[in-house]
C-alpha cells in the first residue's frame, strides 16, 4: 500500500485543477473532490476518506481557508518572559483535544476538523486503509 501527497500552490487559474485532471487521466484513477468546510469533525472525515476506491486522488482544495490553522496561536500568543513551561502545557493540553477528537463521544459540542486529524488519516494510524491514493493539497 502506498500514498503520495503532494501541495499545489498557486494563484487562481494556474492550472492546479487542470493537473489534477491530467493526472487522473493518465493514471486512469478516481477523483474525490473532498470539502472540509462541510465536514463536522473527525470522524465523519475518516469515514468519508475510508469510503474513497484505492486508485483514486484525493483533492482538499484550499487547505489554508479549511482548517483554522492560525486561529490557536493567535487566540494564545506565547510571550518569551518564562511563558515557555506554560506555552507547553497548553500545546500538550491543546494536543489531547486533538486527538480527542478521534474518540466517538456525542457529548463533546465543541468537535470540529482539524489539522491532526487530517494528518492522521494521510500519514499516520489510519493510513494503511487503502491502496495507491494521491493526496493533492491546493491552497
Amino acid at each position: 500500500a502506498w500514498k503520495r501527497g503532494y501541495l499545489l500552490h498557486g494563484p487562481p487559474g494556474c492550472g492546479k485543477s487542470s493537473l489534477v485532471a491530467a493526472m487522473a487521466n493518465h493514471l486512469r484513477y478516481d477523483v474525490f473532490d473532498l470539502e472540509l468546510t462541510k465536514v463536522s469533525d473527525n470522524s465523519e472525515l475518516r469515514s468519508l476518506l475510508i469510503q474513497t476506491t484505492n486508485r483514486s486522488i484525493i483533492v482538499i482544495e484550499d487547505i489554508d481557508c479549511s482548517l483554522n490553522l492560525t486561529g490557536d496561536r493567535a487566540a494564545n500568543p506565547s510571550s518569551s518572559s518564562g511563558a515557555g513551561k506554560r506555552s507547553w502545557s497548553r500545546r500538550r493540553r491543546q494536543h489531547r483535544d486533538d486527538t480527542d477528537d478521534f474518540q466517538d463521544d456525542d457529548n463533546d459540542v465543541g468537535r470540529r476538523v482539524t489539522l491532526s486529524g487530517l494528518l492522521n488519516f494521510t500519514d499516520g494510524l489510519w493510513s494503511c486503509c487503502g491502496e495507491e491514493r494521491i493526496i493533492v493539497f491546493t491552497t
